[in-house]
C-alpha cells in the first residue's frame, strides 16, 4: 500500500517538472542574453558619455585661459597702450590687475627687451629686468602670442606665462611685449565644484610633461611633486588621440572607469577618473532590475506550472488521501471527492460507499475510546491541580525560610559591622579635633578624614537598608487624607536646586488607610532614585489617580530609562544596576506596599524616563473625631 501511494504521489512533480522545463529554460537561455547584451550597451554609453564629459570640461578650460588671454590681447592692441606711453600703460595694467584677481604679475617689455613696467601681487624687488634673451619674449615678437609655460608660483601654485605683442594698430608694427602670470587655482576651483567628493569623481588636468595643473581636490596640487599616479600616466602620455576613455587597471588592481580629453592650443589633458562601482551603478540598477522581473516571471509560471498540474492530479490527489484517512480510522473528516464523471469518479463513489459501512462498524469501539479518555483527562487535572498547590507552598516556604536567613544575616551585620563603624566614627572625629587644636591641617589629611566620614555614611546606609528590608513590624495604619499626608511629605524632603518638582494631584480628595512611616520611607526611595537618574537637571513629578477601588500615586522622572530586560527584575531583593547599591531600595517598596493589600507596577522607556505606579486601596470615610 504504501508503495502504491509513493508511485501516485510523484505524478504531481513529473507533471510541475516536465512544464518547468518546457517553459523555463527556453525563458532563461533568452534572459541571460538580453541581460548582457543590455549591460554591455549601457556600459559603453557610460563610458561615451564620461569621454563626452571630459572633451566639455577640455573646452571649459581652453575658454577660461582663452578668456585671459584675450584680456591682454585687447589691452596690447589699444592705441594709447601701443604707444608706449607709460603712464597710460600703468592705468591700465592696475585696472586689469584690480578686475581679474587670477592674474599674479604683469610686466611691459620695450622692442630691445627690456622691462619698462612691473605690477605684481607678490612683487618684492622694483629692479627692471631684461628679456632680451628669453624665450618667451622672443617667440611673442615673433609669431604675435605665446602661451604654455606653467611654473610653481611660491613653490607650491601651478601658474601659466601668457606673452602676448603689443602692436600698433595704425601701421601693425610690434612696439613690444605684455607677459602676464596667470594663477591656474581657478580651474582647481571650477574641478571641485564640479566634482565635489560627494560624486566619487576625481578630475584632473595636467601638462604635457604629466605635472599637475588643477584637480578636483586642491590639495594634489599644492605637492611638491604635484602628478597624477605613473599608471595613469602612462596611458594618458603614450595615447596620441584626442580624446577617450574606458577601464583602466590601477598598480593597486583597483579598476576605474577613465576618459581623457586634450585642451586645444595648450597640449594639457582632461583626465575624469571614477571608480567602476559607482560608474557602473546605473547598469547595476538595470541589471538588478531585470533579474527581478525574470524572477517574478519565473515565479508566475511556476505557479502556472502549479496549477496545471494540480488540475490533471487533483481528482486522484483527492482519493488518495480519502484512502489515507480511512486507513488510520478517520471516518468524519474525509475530504469532499468531488469527482468527473468518468472511470475515476466511480471508483470514487464505491470507496465512500465502503467508508460509510466502515464507520457505523466502528462506532462504539470509539464510543469506549471517547469515555476511557474522558476518565483520563479527569484524573490528569486532579494530579495537575494538586501538584500546582504543593508547588506553590513548598515555594512560600522556601520565601519564608529566605527571608528569616536575611533577617539574621541583618542582625548580626547590624551589631559585628556597626559596632567597629562607630569606633572608626568616633576615633575619626578624636582626629580631627586634636588636628584643628594642632593649628593648620595639611589638605591631603582633611581629605582623606572627609573620605573616612563619607564611607562610613554610605555603610551606615546600606545597613539601614538592609534592616529595615528585614526587620518586619506591625502595620500601624490611620485613615487620612491622601493629599494632606504628600504634602507634609514633599516640604519636608531636601529637592536639590537643579531639579524642578511638578504635583498633578486629582481634583478628588482620596481617603487611605496607611503606616505613614513605611510609606514615606516607600516613597522617598522612588524619590531619591528619581534624582539620582537626573544628576544635571531635570523634571520630577508626582500625580495622583483614581482606579476603581484604589488611588494611583505615580513618581516619574526625565531620566535615561531602564531596558525592558532590567525592568523585569527590579524589585527581586538585592538585584541592582549600580555601582554601590544594595539592591534593596525597590524590594522595600514592594513590600511595604504589598503589605498595604496595594500593588506596584513601573513604565519605563530608554531615552524618555522612568513612572513608578503605587497603586493604594481607597478607604470609605476618615474617622470621626470625639466630641464633633
Amino acid at each position: 500500500m504504501t508503495d502504491r501511494v509513493r508511485k501516485k504521489g510523484k505524478l504531481f512533480y513529473k507533471f510541475l517538472f516536465i512544464f518547468l522545463m518546457v517553459s523555463m529554460v527556453p525563458l532563461g537561455i533568452v534572459g541571460y542574453y538580453l541581460v548582457n547584451l543590455s549591460r554591455e550597451t549601457l556600459n559603453a554609453a557610460i563610458i561615451k558619455d564620461q569621454e563626452a564629459l571630459a572633451v566639455g570640461f577640455a573646452d571649459t578650460v581652453a575658454n577660461s585661459v582663452n578668456s585671459f588671454k584675450n584680456v591682454l590681447l585687447e589691452a596690447a592692441h589699444r592705441s594709447d597702450f601701443a604707444s608706449m606711453d607709460i603712464s597710460r600703460q600703468q592705468s591700465t595694467l592696475n585696472s586689469i590687475m584690480q578686475l581679474h584677481k587670477a592674474f599674479l604679475d604683469i610686466s611691459v617689455i620695450d622692442i630691445d627687451g627690456q622691462e619698462t613696467i612691473r605690477i605684481g601681487r607678490f612683487v618684492r624687488s622694483s629692479n627692471l629686468r631684461d628679456f632680451s634673451n628669453s624665450p618667451v619674449f622672443k617667440r611673442a615678437v615673433k609669431s604675435g602670442e605665446f602661451m604654455g609655460e606653467i611654473k610653481r608660483n611660491m613653490g607650491s601654485y601651478p601658474s601659466l606665462t601668457i606673452a602676448i605683442a603689443i602692436a600698433n594698430p595704425s601701421n601693425n608694427q610690434t612696439n613690444g611685449v605684455i607677459i602676464a602670470k596667470l594663477s591656474l587655482n581657478g580651474l582647481s576651483g571650477i574641478l571641485k565644484t564640479s566634482f565635489p567628493p560627494s560624486t566619487h569623481t576625481r578630475a584632473a588636468v595636467i601638462d604635457s610633461n604629466g605635472f599637475l595643473v588643477a584637480h578636483s581636490d586642491s590639495e594634489e596640487v599644492t605637492k611638491p611633486d604635484a602628478k597624477l599616479p605613473d599608471d595613469i600616466l602612462d596611458v594618458l602620455l603614450r595615447n596620441d588621440a584626442k580624446s577617450g576613455g574606458g577601464e583602466i587597471i590601477l598598480n593597486s588592481s583597483q579598476r576605474v572607469l577613465g576618459a581623457f580629453a586634450e585642451v586645444n592650443h595648450l597640449g594639457w589633458v582632461v583626465y575624469i577618473q571614477r571608480s567602476v562601482s559607482v560608474a557602473y551603478e546605473a547598469s547595476q540598477k538595470m541589471l538588478h532590475r531585470t533579474y527581478k522581473v525574470i524572477f517574478i516571471v519565473m515565479i508566475f509560471v511556476l505557479f502556472l506550472g502549479y496549477a496545471v498540474s494540480l488540475v490533471i492530479v487533483q481528482p486522484i490527489q483527492a482519493l488518495r488521501e480519502a484512502a489515507i484517512k480511512l486507513g488510520e480510522g478517520d471516518f468524519d473528516y474525509l475530504p469532499d471527492l468531488n469527482m468527473p464523471n468518468d472511470e475515476i469518479g466511480e471508483l470514487a463513489h464505491t470507496f465512500v460507499q465502503m467508508s460509510e459501512a466502515l464507520k457505523i462498524k466502528n462506532a462504539e469501539v470509539v464510543s469506549a475510546q471517547d469515555e476511557l479518555h474522558r476518565l483520563n483527562r479527569s484524573l490528569e487535572n486532579r494530579v495537575e491541580a494538586r501538584t500546582r498547590e504543593l508547588k506553590s507552598a513548598q515555594d512560600e516556604l522556601i520565601k519564608k525560610e529566605r527571608l528569616a536567613a536575611i533577617g539574621q544575616m541583618a542582625s548580626v551585620v547590624g551589631h559585628e559591622i556597626r559596632n567597629p563603624l562607630a569606633v572608626i566614627n568616633n576615633s575619626t572625629y578624636f582626629i580631627k579635633t586634636k588636628l584643628s587644636h594642632a593649628g593648620d591641617v595639611e589638605p591631603k589629611i582633611s581629605k582623606h578624614l572627609s573620605i573616612i566620614e563619607s564611607e562610613i555614611k554610605q555603610a551606615n546606609g546600606i545597613i539601614n537598608e538592609i534592616l529595615g528590608f528585614a526587620r518586619t513590624k506591625d502595620l500601624n495604619p490611620r485613615v487620612q487624607p491622601l493629599h494632606s499626608y504628600l504634602e507634609d511629605l514633599i516640604m519636608s524632603f531636601p529637592f536639590p536646586k537643579y531639579i524642578e518638582f511638578v504635583k498633578e494631584f486629582t481634583t478628588e480628595n482620596p481617603i487611605v488607610n496607611v503606616d505613614t512611616d513605611e510609606l514615606t520611607q516607600a516613597i522617598r526611595n522612588l524619590m531619591n532614585n528619581g534624582i539620582e537618574v537626573m544628576p544635571e537637571k531635570g523634571t520630577l513629578t508626582m500625580r495622583t489617580v483614581i482606579e476603581d477601588n484604589f488611588v494611583r500615586i505615580d513618581i516619574q522622572d526625565e531620566g535615561s530609562g531602564i531596558p525592558k530586560d532590567v525592568l523585569e527584575k527590579i524589585f527581586a531583593p538585592f538585584f541592582t544596576t549600580k555601582a554601590r547599591g544594595t539592591g534593596l531600595g525597590l524590594a522595600v517598596v514592594k513590600k511595604v506596599i504589598d503589605r498595604h493589600n496595594g500593588k506596584v507596577d513601573a513604565w519605563s522607556e530608554v531615552g524618555k524616563g522612568t513612572c513608578f505606579k503605587l497603586f493604594l486601596p481607597l478607604s470609605a470615610k476618615l474617622p470621626k473625631i470625639p466630641g464633633e
